[in-house]
């Protein structure tokens, strides 16, 4: 490899493909992550980006196609082997137990024994063991709360996005995926959400972030995924392309050429796709 080649992916995927019946949710679809990046997936609604995701972390199978981390092709039969590869999820509904502490949503199925006859034949979970390093990995990525021992329930919205996206940090190895982290969230809390996932970038951690959100993703993303019609049709970045011609990309309304320039799409007019 030489100095003008780009970065082996960490997480791919190439000709992905998903039938339900006669509805097409993925229809060949590419996908390329790299180390240490920001890669935000945008698209419109229907257009894949759900399908795509769930078969980057295991919750789907495709019918065709593959997925490779590291260059290597994987086969995931369900999110724990995703797991095991070190590529975690943090999905829209949080999947937090409102009711248990922060430690142990933390290590939410993934509990520590405590060592010797206690955890071996009794199962005792090492409570403070959780504990401490549920702290450390908080105070790691700057999210503040009062007590580690406290109910989920009783944080505001931003907090339980924080501890589920440290859960994720915690033990992802290779892959962050993130699906609308700020959709339900205020500015302020907006605002902390999206400073946490440069925290995660700069610990050299990729991150996928899925949103509707333009100005977010042009705050944070260093390069963008526009899905359209179960496809990736272009990969662009915010330092070199507009916000409205990301949006011409979703819509249909403009294409992507070979020289990364945007074009206005003739049959758009025919078609009735809004620019």
């Amino acid at each position: 490899m030489t100095e003008t080649d780009p970065p082996e992916p960490v997480l791919s995927a190439r000709g992905l493909v998903k039938r339900y019946g006669r509805v097409t949710a993925l229809d060949g679809a590419d996908f390329d992550l790299l180390p240490g990046e920001v890669l935000a997936v945008v698209g419109d609604n229907g257009a894949g980006k759900s399908s795509l995701i769930k078969a980057l972390s295991g919750a789907l199978v495709p019918d065709a196609g593959e997925v490779r981390v590291d260059g290597r092709a994987v086969h995931f039969r369900g999110p724990l082997d995703a797991r095991r590869f070190g590529i975690e999820t943090v999905y829209q509904d949080l999947a937090v137990a409102p009711a248990l502490d922060i430690a142990s949503n933390m290590f939410l199925g993934r509990e520590r024994r405590r060592g010797g006859p206690f955890g071996r034949w009794f199962r005792t979970l090492d409570a403070g063991r959780m504990r401490a390093e549920a702290q450390r990995v908080l105070d790691e990525l700057g999210i503040k709360v009062k007590s580690i021992t406290q109910p989920v329930e009783t944080l505001s919205g931003g907090q339980r996005q924080g501890v589920a996206v440290a859960r994720a940090a915690a033990f992802g190895s290779k892959a962050v995926i993130m699906d609308e982290p700020t959709a339900a969230l205020g500015v302020a809390e907006a605002g902390k959400v999206l400073a946490l996932i440069d925290r995660i970038r700069g610990r050299g951690l990729p991150v996928v972030l899925i949103s509707h959100n333009m100005p977010h993703v042009f705050e944070i993303a260093d390069r963008i995924h526009v899905h359209r019609l179960g496809r990736r049709v272009a990969v662009v970045s915010p330092r070199t392309h507009t916000m409205n011609q990301v949006v011409g990309l979703i819509t249909g309304a403009l294409r992507l050429t070979e020289d990364g320039t945007v074009e206005e799409v003739a049959s758009a007019v025919h078609t009735g796709l809004s620019p």
